[in-house]
């Protein structure tokens, strides 16, 4: 039987607009994480940057020109390599400036925006969403940072989520989520030649409620942790920690009223690993939120590691 925890609310966010859509938290350092709000309510073309300290519980607020998929920091700087929309940039939270690297992307198709990425070392490994959830046309990106050229690797995603990278023997391993798959696959990787493998299943809840959503590995790439955005008439939400190599499900960490949950991070806290979860108020109705009162916070659980 899995281990069953329960993250703890912050009371935070405590604004409608930032409990919309939480997600894409990053470890800063101890204590410190960066999260985006990818819009700030149903009918919003905006969002936002967050950093957020676990000692103060202060939350720094830097609101973007669209809708972010993710912000990734860029060390010893200022600024974080950011999907916003349908471009990539730079955004530097010194002066709030907007650094447009590359414009256009999914310009062959309409109604999407980019999503949830990954990044290694100066690379970026991306997706984008279809904004009604339903048509496989939504790019799969790798942007290769040492000549900001950007390769298109797929082009038949819904929802493009969870991504992970490892480094087996002398080639990259990509974990990769489309979350109306309900799957997680795996390729290999060739940065050279900016190429994928054919997919392989490595994770399969198609008999599952819940949909999987953003997706981290365990510090020792053993598992992945996964948060599971359930859509149904439920009160509590997992994020969920499968091992990778026999799919068994180790432990849950249960989000009390608060079912939608939309991506986890492992984040330094002393000498212990806390895990940040966001979850997410899409969707729901007043009287689902009403049922859900702690929709749209963050959580925090506890790990062994």
């Amino acid at each position: 039987m899995p281990q069953i925890l329960q993250a703890q609310p912050l009371g935070f966010p405590d604004t409608d607009d930032l409990r919309f859509l939480p997600e894409g938290p990053i470890p800063l350092g101890d204590g410190r994480f960066s999260w985006v709000g990818i819009q700030h309510g149903s009918e919003a073309k905006t969002g936002s940057l967050n950093v957020f300290d676990l000692a103060t519980k202060k939350n720094q607020r830097y609101d973007l020109p669209g809708r972010p998929g993710f912000a990734f920091p860029i060390a010893g700087t200022t600024k974080f390599i950011v999907g916003l929309e349908r471009s990539l940039g730079y955004f530097n939270t010194a002066d709030q400036s907007w650094e447009v690297i590359v414009d256009g992307i999914d310009q062959d198709v309409t109604n999407t925006i980019i999503n949830d990425g990954v990044m290694i070392g100066d690379n970026v490994v991306f997706g984008c969403k279809d904004l009604e959830f339903a048509t496989k046309k939504a790019g799969l990106y790798f942007f290769r940072g040492r000549d900001k050229e950007l390769i298109t690797l797929r082009n038949d995603q819904i929802c493009s989520n969870g991504k992970a990278v490892i480094q087996r023997d002398d080639e990259l391993v990509l974990f990769d989520i489309d979350s109306p798959t309900r799957t997680i696959v795996q390729y290999t990787l060739d940065i050279d030649a900016g190429t994928l493998s054919e997919p392989t299943v490595v994770l399969d809840l198609t008999d599952d409620p819940a949909v999987p959503d953003g997706m981290v590995l365990t510090p020792d790439q053993s598992g992945f942790i996964v948060a599971m955005f359930h859509p149904g008439d439920v009160q509590d939400g997992e994020t969920r920690w499968y091992d990778r190599a026999s799919g068994e499900l180790r432990c849950v960490w249960q989000t009390a009223k608060s079912r939608q949950n939309t991506c986890p991070a492992l984040v330094p806290v002393g000498d212990r690993l806390k895990l940040v979860i966001t979850t997410a108020v899409e969707n729901m109705s007043g009287a689902d939120v009403e049922k859900c009162p702690n929709a749209g916070q963050i959580f925090v659980g506890e790990t062994q590691w």
